[in-house]
């Protein structure tokens, strides 16, 4: 079952150029891995420094997967300096689980 994963992340003031460049950097490294579908980012209209990525696999076990990987941790490391707190997760299943 497809499943989405909402990314959010508080970027600190004047780091949002920086911030885009791993962002871009994140999602063409993902692409190449195995249960990517798409990506996209979203910005709070009201408080722009919120930045919401909803990512979606062909199943959770993909995410992890991704999630895990040294090349994903690596690219996460470098938004540390760039945030206002902590990355937070959360992964939704596309329709109901009955």
């Amino acid at each position: 079952m497809a499943v989405k994963v909402l990314i959010k992340r508080k970027i600190k003031n004047g780091k949002l150029s920086e911030a885009s460049k791993l962002l871009i950097k994140a999602r063409y490294a993902a692409m190449g891995h195995q249960g990517y579908i798409s990506s996209e980012t979203l910005t709070d209209c009201y408080e722009p420094n919120n930045v919401i990525v909803v990512s979606m696999w062909q199943k959770i076990e993909d995410w992890n997967q991704w999630k895990k990987s040294d090349l994903r941790s690596e690219i996460e490391a470098g938004f540390e300096s760039l945030l206002d707190g902590s990355t937070k997760y959360e992964a939704y299943n596309l329709g109901l689980v009955l």
